[in-house]
């Protein structure tokens, strides 16, 4: 359970309709199976200790008595279980029945959890032997104990606080207002579904994003267990359909009609970041009786996937989310253009990724607004650093978007302000670099005032976060399109355009420019070729972007930042590297706030965004070093 990681599991047992006994043994062996699996979190379905489906023999005392002697034997059975049990079995309580949820631990029965909402259409009739629950949450005498019965039960893990989890069955889902909305409310960050839902064709898919739905509604992880196939009989076929998910996101799923067990891990601590983060998350007022329970702490082995490109979108969403970022950073633009009542752009095209985009998203401003692609200035400015394939490709990129071309050298220049200065041409430090990305956005801003124009920015997401640009150079622009985009997804959206554009001689140059190695040219190339690369200086951008998306977005901490990335890059990126390269981007993310303090307007593109004006607010001069210090404690075993 370190960092957070519940592992959990949704089981299906080989049940036999009324066979309290054989189902005991059943339940006891899957749950016993799911432990050795690491599982802290167990849930069985609906009434699975005697079957959803035995109709009127829930009226019969031979059955009810068997199963409450049932629960008592589990209960004894999984004394020596490190895990929160929950089982579905009829409870009787004066002279009534109700259709409950046992949660068991440490062979103790922590309580019973009855079912709110009772279907009673089609092929369900539950109001035929059961009675709903009631509102108020009491003591009574079940099982040879006293326990509490009711809807408003919490159960809390002293040893992981933001483990909390709350219980709900089956139809209760389905209801409009499903009491898991009240249990999230009141702190709950699990839900578990003890079900027995039957399948019908189609009724997979809905239950499957009822389950993702719920779970993001509350953010919150959401286990659903299931009956299969023992419980089939007379009308209905059951599937065994168990789901694990976790803020939207289906975790584990079993195949249909497979009684397979669903296993994965919920991260709970990530679950209360989210909560932190939006105030809209309202803890609620009811009063609800809090269980405590202790589950042993323990490292938890991980078979959930770690996305080690959490920016780039799933493959079956990839083109119409391809053709939606464009469309966000061009609307963007559009807007500008048209709040300004400018007819021109200005963009500084290096024959780079980022500069590229930048151009493309221009021209489809331009077309959105009904101008003329000519109004756009684009400029190269080859400097010390320039080579000859990027100076080509911007040229080509430029003349076949039918924007207007013009090269304006810059060495005499920036050698004329070294004179100025009195520094000497052959030191090539950050004076050497930095006056020449200075020098290309003086030439673009007066030239975007000759042109009445607006000069379009470059620089990424990426470079944002790490500070990767020269203050007051290419940090600076009139609206910067790119400012949401970052790295990983600038090549993807870039390529895509070039596949998808009919122009043969801008595909290739765009294949061309995505097959280019990430660099700002700033120092002399080395036998016509690269000298200075980005990557090999701040380390590899899909690092970074994996870094800042959990460092933002989930207020990940350093070493849960580290272990999840060596799930992601596990045969990439050795420990040692993994490690540098997140002291690297910890201490630029710090040290280079104050760049982004005075960031020009950009779209916001997803859900991480580096504004001052809206997602980040931190002082420029807050210290890394609390954070540094916890990745001093990790040792890599070498």
């Amino acid at each position: 359970m370190k960092d957070g990681f519940v592992k959990v599991c949704a089981l299906s047992p080989r049940i036999t309709v009324a066979d309290v006994e054989a189902n005991e043994g059943e339940i006891l062996s899957s749950v016993k199976q799911a432990c050795e699996k690491g599982a802290k979190l167990i849930v069985c379905p609906e009434l699975c200790l005697t079957g959803y489906t035995c109709g009127d023999l829930f009226l019969q005392e031979t059955l009810l008595s068997a199963a409450a002697a049932s629960l008592e034997r589990l209960c004894e059975a999984t004394k020596e279980l490190d895990a929160l049990i929950f089982i579905g079995l009829p409870v009787e309580k004066d002279g009534a029945l109700y259709n409950a949820a046992a949660a068991l631990y440490g062979g103790e029965l922590l309580a019973l959890i009855p079912k709110t909402y009772l279907p009673n259409y089609n092929e369900f009739y539950e109001l035929r032997h059961f009675t709903p629950a009631g509102e108020k949450t009491e003591t009574i005498f079940f099982a040879g104990r006293e326990v509490p019965f009711g809807t408003g039960i919490l159960f809390s893990c002293r040893e992981l606080p933001e483990l909390v989890v709350g219980a709900e069955l089956c139809e209760d889902l389905w209801a409009p207002v499903p009491p898991s909305t009240g249990l999230a409310l009141a702190g709950a960050t699990v839900i578990v579904n003890l079900s027995a839902s039957n399948e019908l064709t189609g009724k997979e898919k809905y239950r499957r994003d009822l389950v993702a739905s719920q779970s993001a509604r509350l953010l919150a992880g959401y286990v659903y267990a299931s009956s299969g196939d023992g419980e089939s009989t007379g009308d209905l076929v059951f599937g065994a359909h168990n789901l694990i998910a976790e803020n939207g996101v289906i975790l584990s799923e079993s195949g249909l009609f497979s009684n397979e067990a669903a296993v994965s891990e919920i991260d709970v601590k990530r679950l209360s970041a989210e909560r932190r983060r939006m105030n809209t998350f309202e803890r609620s007022e009811r009063e609800v009786l809090r269980i405590p329970f202790s589950l042993k702490l323990s490292e938890t082995v991980l078979t959930r996937r770690v996305n080690p490109a959490p920016f780039v979108p799933a493959e079956s969403e990839k083109e119409s989310r391809w053709e939606q970022i464009l469309m966000i950073q061009a609307m963007g633009l559009k807007k500008r253009l048209t709040h300004t009542n400018s007819k021109s752009a200005v963009v500084g095209v290096s024959g780079g990724l980022d500069s590229t985009l930048a151009l493309l998203v221009t021209a489809k401003a331009f077309d959105l607004a009904g101008l003329e692609r000519t109004g756009i200035l684009g400029i190269t400015m080859p400097g010390f650093g320039t080579t000859d394939r990027t100076h080509k490709n911007a040229k080509k990129l430029i003349e076949r978007l039918g924007a207007r071309f013009r090269e304006i050298g810059i060495a005499d220049a920036v050698r004329l302000h070294f004179t100025d200065i009195g520094h000497d041409e052959a030191v090539h430090d950050i004076t050497y670099e930095n006056s020449q990305a200075r020098e290309r956005t003086q030439i673009l801003m007066d030239l975007a005032n000759q042109e009445n124009a607006l000069l379009v920015g470059t620089g990424d997401l990426s470079e944002l976060a790490l500070g990767w640009a020269t203050y007051n150079g290419d940090h600076m622009s009139m609206y910067g399109v790119n400012a949401g985009v970052p790295k990983t997804l600038v090549r993807y959206l870039v390529a895509h355009f070039g596949a998808t554009c009919e122009d043969t001689a801008l595909a290739e140059c765009i294949r061309d420019i995505c097959d280019t190695p990430v660099s700002p040219e700033l120092l002399p190339p080395e036998g016509g070729k690269i000298a200075q690369k980005t990557e090999e200086l701040v380390g590899p951008y899909e690092l970074h972007d994996f870094f800042l998306y959990h460092f933002l977005r989930y207020g990940c901490r350093p070493g849960k930042l580290f272990r999840l990335a060596k799930c992601a890059f596990d045969g990439k990126f050795s420990e040692e590297e993994l490690l540098k390269w997140e002291r690297t981007f910890l201490r630029r993310f710090f040290s280079q706030q104050f760049k982004r303090s005075c960031l020009p307007d950009g779209p916001k593109v997803g859900s991480i965004a580096l504004s001052p004006r809206g997602d980040l607010r931190m002082p420029s001069d807050a210290s890394v070093q609390t954070f540094l210090r916890e990745l001093d404690e990790i040792h890599i075993d070498k």
